[in-house]
């Protein structure tokens, strides 16, 4: 397939980019800084772009397969940088009728897992409490998602670790795993990859943990 990816210098655009590229896939990565994109290929394309400006956008995304999106807030203080930049890459992709989007969110998004304890109920209301400006971002995200033409899928995944991808992790369509409090970067970018053509996660929210 040939596929564009966004926030490719981040931990999860960045696996998603090379496991991509192991799978055998075509891959362009719209990065800001091409120096801090350590991943190489002769099947990579690195391409540098204003994120802001959907023009700019368009022939990185024109006569793509799909798009993945690693986009978002690294902190509290870059809250609103999700939404406004997918904002963007969804202009570009309607520009140029591409329609397939998986992009990054996180869990608590979603509604709470069924059977989840009073645990994980506390740590999970603690978490949104600390995280709100950047949960709010991710939630307009979503509903630009949702107001668009795009074969989305959002990706909803619990707090990240730096971990080797094993292909070994749970999903839930819809939802989120009941008791699922972390997972690796690298299976999240797995997750990615294997929904892309999976039909059931297309305008869904998927929960994914271990």
């Amino acid at each position: 397939m040939k596929l564009t990816v966004f926030g490719a210098t981040g931990g999860i655009g960045r696996e998603v980019v090379r496991q991509a590229l192991a799978a055998g896939h075509e891959v362009t990565a719209v990065v800001r800084d091409p120096a801090r994109l350590a991943v190489t290929g002769d099947r990579l394309e690195v391409l540098r772009a204003d994120l802001a400006d959907p023009g700019a956008l368009r022939p990185a995304v024109a006569g793509r397969d799909a798009v993945l999106s690693g986009l978002g807030a690294r902190s509290r203080k870059d809250a609103g940088v999700a939404a406004r930049l997918t904002r963007t890459v969804l202009s570009a992709l309607e520009a140029e009728d591409v329609r397939r989007l998986l992009v990054v969110s996180a869990g608590p998004i979603g509604p709470a897992p069924e059977g989840d304890g009073v645990l994980d109920r506390t740590v999970r209301g603690l978490v949104s409490a600390a995280l709100k400006d950047v949960y709010a971002d991710l939630r307009e995200m979503e509903a630009e998602l949702a107001r668009s033409a795009t074969d989305w899928t959002a990706v909803r995944p619990p707090r990240l670790q730096d971990k080797p991808v094993t292909g070994s992790y749970r999903t839930v369509v819809g939802g989120f795993p009941p008791r699922g409090r972390f997972i690796g970067r690298a299976d999240v970018a797995h997750a990615m990859l294997a929904m892309i053509e999976d039909g059931g996660t297309v305008k869904q929210g998927v929960g994914v943990a271990y």
